[in-house]
């Protein structure tokens, strides 16, 4: 009898790991963005495709706390963020990259890879502990250094480091922190052929069992990676769609991939 009077409980429901809804930024009388909602699962890596000028940049600026939205909401992991100060969002799991390299030049690769980490791990200023003596923090950077291929470089100026390893080493610094949340701007961005396939396969290794959103013009960077991609134009989504239905999409194709194919 008891068996027949037992219920089963209904399964949580789990947050996306990234949500956006009716989400509007405007300056001024200038409208940015234009009521744009999306939901991104976990682990997926999503790409934001779009022309110069659709609003992919600010949008980023928005979840990553840069800007805050006119009005709309954005949740990360069921919470709200919106108009939150960037370290905010950041310390609840969310990190980020930009279109130009943002790194310390004057330190070591090491170095750079190590602030990523310290705050992650709880440790705040304390000038009576020597940092070379916190042992998870080492370890933790040293481990991120193998993950990038640059341990072979772990004493260099990250500044005299080749575009390519400066992109890779950013991507680094993005996830050394155990951000669950990973925003790439235009990652491959300057990078030849050879140089964008191989951070490619680093994305690809370093957001396994992450969730990636980026904002990417190479297309064969694009469908190689995405699992999903969202098309926004003039500030709206037009599309969101698994790669292959996105390629065939005629609205995309004529907002912005054109018309012959590939």
């Amino acid at each position: 009898m008891a068996d027949a009077l037992a219920v089963t409980a209904p399964e949580a429901v789990v947050p996306a790991a990234l949500e956006l809804r009716d989400v509007h930024k405007s300056f001024g009388a200038t409208s940015i963005i234009r009521g744009v909602s999306l939901s991104v699962p976990r682990g997926e890596r999503h790409a934001i495709i779009g022309p110069n000028g659709a609003g992919k940049s600010t949008l980023f600026n928005l979840v990553s706390g840069r800007l805050r939205p006119t009005r709309g909401s954005i949740r990360l992991e069921g919470q709200e963020i919106a108009g939150k100060r960037a370290f905010r969002i950041a310390r609840r799991g969310l990190a980020r990259s930009f279109q130009v390299t943002n790194i310390f030049p004057r330190l070591t690769v090491y170095e750079n890879i190590r602030c990523s980490v310290l705050w992650s791990l709880g440790y705040r200023y304390d000038f009576w502990r020597r940092i070379d003596r916190l042992r998870d923090a080492n370890e933790r950077a040293e481990h991120t250094l193998e993950q990038i291929h640059l341990a072979g470089r772990r004493d260099a100026l990250a500044g005299v480091l080749t575009y390519a390893e400066q992109r890779a080493l950013e991507i680094g610094i993005t996830i050394a922190g155990g951000a669950r949340v990973i925003l790439l701007d235009e990652p491959t961005a300057g990078m030849s052929r050879q140089e964008a396939e191989h951070t490619v396969e680093l994305i690809r290794s370093l957001t396994r069992d992450r969730t990636l959103v980026m904002v990417e013009h190479d297309m064969g960077v694009v469908f190689g990676l995405a699992d999903r991609i969202s098309v926004l134009v003039y500030g709206e989504i037009i599309a969101t769609d698994v790669p292959q239905r996105i390629r065939a999409n005629e609205a995309v194709r004529a907002a912005y991939l054109g018309t012959v194919d590939a």
